[in-house]
């Protein structure tokens, strides 16, 4: 009897025991998600979420280096720099990396190899590439401008840079605020990556 007994008291505690040993398990699966930086893209699926935490010196560090190098034979494509800084530290842009800039770019100059062939020797660099590309792809490039030659004539110039605009038409006012990276609650939590500007009420926009 005191046999019987004691096997059914174990089996009361066995439902308890699996359920310590799945939470235990789910535990161990959130935390492998949340250290893991980035998830590896399968085919057909896309990016749904990424972190764009680049400091603003960074971002005027790689855009130097791709006006700098724009006519030569090795023209360094800011964001291929900018993934390739991400995949080696992880995303992780805390402190200055100029350093990493100058050392993967005299790389570049001083051999046969290129960011993006160094960039598939890193794990995550395709990712990033992606993410950054439909950010800051739009930013830098050709362009063409109207100018006055010496003639006094009306001609379009060929430039390369900053090609991106202000969306509000010339001569209209309109404030702006500078929250670029701010903190946001409402909806979940998130970072605000967008520069506010408020217009006048009928106000054309300048495309």
């Amino acid at each position: 009897m005191k046999l019987q007994t004691g096997y059914k008291k174990a089996a009361k505690l066995i439902p308890i025991f699996l359920i310590l040993i799945c939470g235990v398990c789910f535990l161990f699966f959130l935390h492998q998600r949340k250290s893991s930086t980035v998830e590896t893209l399968g085919e057909g699926e896309t990016i749904k979420w990424v972190d764009f935490n680049i400091p603003y010196e960074t971002l005027c560090k790689a855009y130097e280096i791709d006006i700098a190098t724009y006519k030569e034979e090795k023209h360094i494509d800011w964001i291929e720099l900018l993934a390739y800084i991400a995949a080696k530290t992880g995303g992780n842009f805390k402190g200055s990396m100029e350093k990493e800039m100058n050392k993967i770019v005299d790389k570049v100059r001083e051999s046969e190899t290129t960011i993006a062939e160094e960039g598939k020797e890193l794990k995550h660099y395709e990712y990033y590439y992606e993410a950054y590309s439909a950010v800051l792809s739009a930013y830098v490039g050709e362009y063409k401008i109207q100018t006055q030659n010496e003639n006094g004539e009306m001609v379009w110039e060929e430039r390369y840079g900053l090609k991106a605009f202000s969306p509000i038409a010339k001569g209209f006012e309109y404030n702006d605020y500078d929250d670029f990276g701010s903190s946001r609650s409402y909806g979940y939590k998130r970072l605000h990556l967008g520069h506010d500007m408020m217009g006048q009420i009928g106000t054309p926009n300048s495309i």
